[in-house]
């Protein structure tokens, strides 16, 4: 008697929830709906039409290449060239360089290593994310200059270039024990 006293306890509050949704689902009787479906042609032909305010989509800039605001005079280097920005969107991929801090000290910069061939390559600020992280722990780690081998995506900026880091990876010493 007692298991049975039980389970109707446990069993009502259940039945009485199902009730509860069953009757709200039902819908009220002699309701009419308040608004008639429109056919399907003037809903497609509404659907069409130009809208009055929609607003224009923004042209893209067209403009000769800017110098970069880290180069000529702003160099550090005596008589160093004036260098043009790389266009935002462009890709770097699998560059040699390494970590560096900002003139002001406020950034981090990627310092591109010597590819041979012109050494124009102004510093790019790091935008920061997880892959500015690792490769900052990795400096803070280790007791020697490291050589990252970067890729990433560029941006543009009053006048600089930024990398949004896709990729990071510490080059290893070239230096074998023979």
């Amino acid at each position: 008697m007692k298991t049975r006293t039980i389970l109707i306890a446990m069993l009502l509050p259940l039945w009485t929830a199902s009730l509860a949704s069953a009757q709200a689902t039902r819908p009220a009787s002699g309701a009419k709906p308040t608004t008639r479906p429109l056919p399907a042609g003037s809903v497609l032909d509404s659907m069409l039409k130009p809208m009055p305010s929609a607003g224009q989509p923004l042209q893209p800039i067209i403009d000769s290449p800017k110098t970069d605001m880290s180069t000529g005079q702003a160099a550090v280097a005596p008589a160093a060239p004036k260098v043009n920005l790389i266009r935002e969107g462009s890709f770097i991929v699998d560059r040699a360089g390494r970590l560096t801090k900002s003139a002001d000290g406020q950034n981090m910069e990627f310092t591109f290593d010597s590819d041979g061939t012109t050494l124009q390559d102004p510093p790019l600020v790091i935008l920061p994310n997880l892959n500015l992280m690792s490769m900052e722990d990795a400096v803070t780690a280790g007791s020697k200059d490291l050589k990252f081998r970067v890729t990433g995506v560029i941006t543009e900026y009053h006048g600089r270039n930024y990398i949004l880091l896709d990729k990071v990876v510490v080059v290893p010493d070239a230096t074998t024990n023979f």
